[in-house]
C-alpha cells in the first residue's frame, strides 16, 4: 500500500511516493509561492498529479511549518507561509481526488523517527529539531501527541529565560533563542564583534568578514577541533540539556533524538546537552536515564512521517 507525503517549507514543496517500510520510490520538488495559498496548493496538487502516473496512491500526508489544528486538516497559523485558520486538507482533496491528511512538518518529521528511524524501537520519544528554529514532536505509547487544539510539541515556546531574548512569538525568553541555529550564529557574531580571541579562527574561515559566519562553517571548524567553535555547540547543547531536563519532568521519554542541521554536529552536541539533562534532571539519582540519538532519516523525514501518518 502506497501514499505520497508532502513536505512544504518556505522556498520548496518535496513529494515523493513511500512504501509500508519507509521507503521513498519516487520524489518530485516544485517551488514554495509563500505569498500565495492558491498556488502552494496548486504546486502541491501538480507534484501528486505527476506522481501518481505511475503509482496508485491511497491517500496525500502534507507536512506543514505551522499550527495545525488536531483534526489535521486545518492550518490555523504559519509564521512564514500565508496560511491563516487555512482548510488545507479540504482544498487538496478538491485538487487531488484523494483524502488528504496535514500535520505540523516537526511532527510528520518526528513520526518518521518513531516508526523507521533513530527511535523506532522506543515507546515514548521526544524528538527536537534543531536548525533555524527550534522544533519538537512527542510520541507517547505510539501515539503522535497533538493535544487539544493541535498545538502540543511546540517546544520552541517554553520559557527558558523570564525577560530574555525577543522571540519572533512575540514573547521573550522562549528556549528557541537559546537552542537554533539562528541562536548559534547570533552568539558567535556577538561575541567576535566584541573582540573575543576564540572568535579569532571562525572570523578568519568567514574571510575576516563576522557578518558570514554561518551555522556550517561553525560545525566543520568544530569538527577540526577550533576550541571556540567547540565552546559554541557546547553552550547551545547545554541549553538544549536544560530545556528537555524540563519536558522530562513531564513526560519522561525513553529516547531524546536530535534533528536538523544543527544536530549534523553529533557528538559536539549530543554529548554537553546529555550531561546538562543528567545534571539537571529531576530525581536524578532514582530514574533511568533517557538514551540520546542523533535522527537517521535527514531529509527524507518529512516526506515519510506525511506519508506514513496519511496510510
Amino acid at each position: 500500500m502506497l501514499s505520497i507525503g508532502v513536505d512544504i517549507g518556505g522556498t520548496k514543496i518535496a513529494a515523493g511516493v513511500v512504501d509500508e517500510e519507509g521507503s521513498i520510490i519516487a520524489a518530485t520538488t516544485r517551488s514554495t509561492p509563500a505569498t500565495e495559498p492558491e498556488l502552494i496548493e496548486a504546486g502541491v496538487a501538480d507534484a501528486v498529479a505527476e506522481l501518481r502516473v505511475e503509482h496508485d496512491v491511497v491517500g496525500v500526508g502534507v507536512g506543514a511549518a505551522g499550527f495545525v489544528a488536531a483534526d489535521r486538516r486545518t492550518v490555523r497559523f504559519a509564521a512564514n507561509l500565508a496560511w491563516r485558520q487555512r482548510p488545507l486538507a479540504e482544498e487538496l482533496e478538491k485538487l487531488v481526488g484523494l483524502p488528504v491528511v496535514v500535520e505540523n512538518d516537526a511532527n510528520a518529521a518526528g513520526w518518521a523517527e518513531y516508526r523507521f528511524g533513530a527511535a523506532r524501537d522506543a515507546d515514548q520519544m521526544l524528538m527536537l529539531t534543531v536548525g533555524t528554529g527550534l522544533g519538537g514532536a512527542l510520541v507517547l505509547d505510539g501515539t503522535l501527541l497533538r493535544g487539544a487544539g493541535g498545538f502540543a510539541g511546540e517546544v520552541a515556546h517554553m520559557t527558558a529565560v523570564p525577560d530574555g531574548q525577543w522571540c519572533g512569538c512575540g514573547r521573550r525568553g522562549c528556549l528557541e533563542q537559546y537552542t537554533s541555529g539562528t541562536a548559534l550564529v547570533r552568539t558567535a557574531k556577538r561575541r567576535a564583534s566584541s573582540g573575543d580571541p576564540l572568535m579569532g579562527p571562525l572570523v578568519a574561515a568567514a574571510g575576516g568578514d563576522r557578518k558570514a559566519i554561518d551555522g556550517p562553517l561553525i560545525t566543520r571548524l568544530a569538527q577540526e577541533g577550533d576550541a571556540g567553535s567547540v565552546e559554541l555547540l557546547a553552550e547551545l547543547g547545554t541549553w538544549l540539556g536544560l530545556g528537555t531536563a524540563s519536558i522530562a519532568a513531564l513526560l519522561d521519554p525513553g529516547i531524546i533524538v536530535l534533528g536538523g542541521g544543527v544536530a549534523e554536529a553529533g557528538e559536539l552536541l549530543l554529548a554537553p546537552a546529555r550531561e546538562a539533562f543528567e545534571k539537571n534532571v529531576t530525581a536524578r539519582l532514582h530514574r533511568d536515564q533517557p538514551q540520546w540519538a542523533i535522527a537517521s532519516m535527514g531529509n527524507r523525514a518529512g516526506i515519510v512521517g506525511a506519508a506514513d501518518l496519511a496510510r
